[in-house]
């Protein structure tokens, strides 16, 4: 991911789930557990919803949903949203 543009990825919907799929594979790649790569989505989506503006529709949505969600219901959304990214064509994660 040399020369990445997080402005870039972070606009378009698509190449935001492949980064976010990428990172899910390189996790597991080190052998970080599925529990674990959740519990750090689930931080990772607090700190986006307290400090990143949404790029497109979609993680509008997502924020609006993250700010009414409770604890639990935010833990669901980072394992359905963990879940998405691994599970695009040709990806390696196998959840």
């Amino acid at each position: 991911m040399v020369g990445l543009d997080i402005q870039q990825v972070n606009t378009d919907w698509e190449n935001w789930k492949r980064f976010l799929g990428q990172a899910v594979e390189f996790a597991e790649e080190l052998g970080v557990s599925r529990e674990r790569i959740t519990n750090l989505a689930q931080q990772a989506g607090q700190v986006l919803a307290d400090n990143v503006t949404p790029a497109n529709p979609e993680q509008k949505a997502l924020k609006e949903l993250w700010t009414v969600a409770d604890q639990q219901e935010r833990q669901m959304l980072a394992n359905l949203m963990t879940k998405l990214v691994a599970n695009r064509p040709g990806s390696y994660a196998a959840f």
